[in-house]
C-alpha cells in the first residue's frame, strides 16, 4: 500500500458504495441521481457527475469498485501532485463527465434512455495505469492477463457490443472514459508516452 496522507481513492469508493446502497432501496434517490438527458432541460447538470455514484446492482458496483481499488491508488500517486493535492479527484470526476458527453449528445432527446455507474471514470483510471505498466498482469475473473492485452480486448469488445446495441451497458462511456484517461495523462506528462513505448518493447516473454 502506498504511504499517502489521505487516500482519495478509498474515499471515492466509500462514498460510491454508500450512495449506491441507498439508491438500491430508494427509487426516488436513484431517479434523481441517474443520468437522464431530459433532466438537463431542467438545469440538473449535476447528473453529469452524480450518475457515477449509483449502480444498476451489486455486481455492477462490486466490479467497478474492485477495479478502482486495485488501480486507483497507483494513479492517484501520480495525479495528486497537481491542483493542490486534488488532481486525482478532478481527474476522476472529469472522467465521469467526459465519458458521458458523447452519449448525451446522441440521446439528448430520448426520454427512454438513461445511464448510470462509475465505469467511464474507472476506465479512465485503468487505461491511465496501462500507460505506466502495460505488461502488468490484471486478473480478469481470476485469469491473469497482461494489461495491454486486456486493453485491446476491452476496446474491441466495447466497439463490437456497442454496434450490436442489444445491451443495457453503455459501452460508449467505457471507450470515451478510456480515451480520456490516456489523452489527459499524456497531456499532463508527455514523457509518459516514450515511457509506455519503452515498456511495451520490453516483452516479458
Amino acid at each position: 500500500m502506498l504511504d499517502l496522507p489521505f487516500n482519495h481513492t478509498v474515499t471515492i469508493i466509500i462514498i460510491t458504495v454508500i450512495v449506491s446502497m441507498l439508491a438500491f432501496s430508494k427509487q426516488e434517490l436513484m431517479n434523481r441521481l441517474i443520468f437522464w438527458p431530459p433532466a438537463m432541460q431542467r438545469g440538473q447538470y449535476d447528473r453529469f457527475i452524480t450518475h457515477g455514484f449509483v449502480h444498476a446492482d451489486g455486481a455492477h458496483l462490486l466490479f467497478n469498485m474492485i477495479t478502482l481499488f486495485f488501480f486507483g491508488s497507483i494513479i492517484e500517486s501520480f495525479y495528486r501532485q497537481y491542483v493542490y493535492d486534488l488532481g486525482f479527484v478532478l481527474f476522476y470526476l472529469g472522467g465521469l463527465i467526459a465519458a458521458i458527453i458523447p452519449s448525451y449528445l446522441k440521446h439528448k432527446n430520448d426520454h427512454r434512455w438513461a445511464s448510470l455507474g462509475a465505469s467511464g471514470a474507472v476506465s479512465a483510471v485503468l487505461f491511465a495505469y496501462i500507460l505506466f505498466e502495460p505488461w502488468k498482469l490484471i486478473f480478469v475473473f481470476f485469469i491473469p492477463v497482461p494489461a495491454i492485452i486486456f486493453a485491446i480486448l476491452y476496446v474491441a469488445y466495447s466497439i463490437w457490443s456497442g454496434k450490436r446495441g442489444n445491451s443495457n451497458i453503455n459501452h460508449s462511456a467505457h471507450l470515451w472514459g478510456a480515451a480520456y484517461g490516456v489523452i489527459v495523462t499524456i497531456l499532463i506528462e508527455p514523457r509518459i508516452l516514450p515511457h509506455f513505448l519503452n515498456k511495451l518493447a520490453q516483452l516479458p516473454f
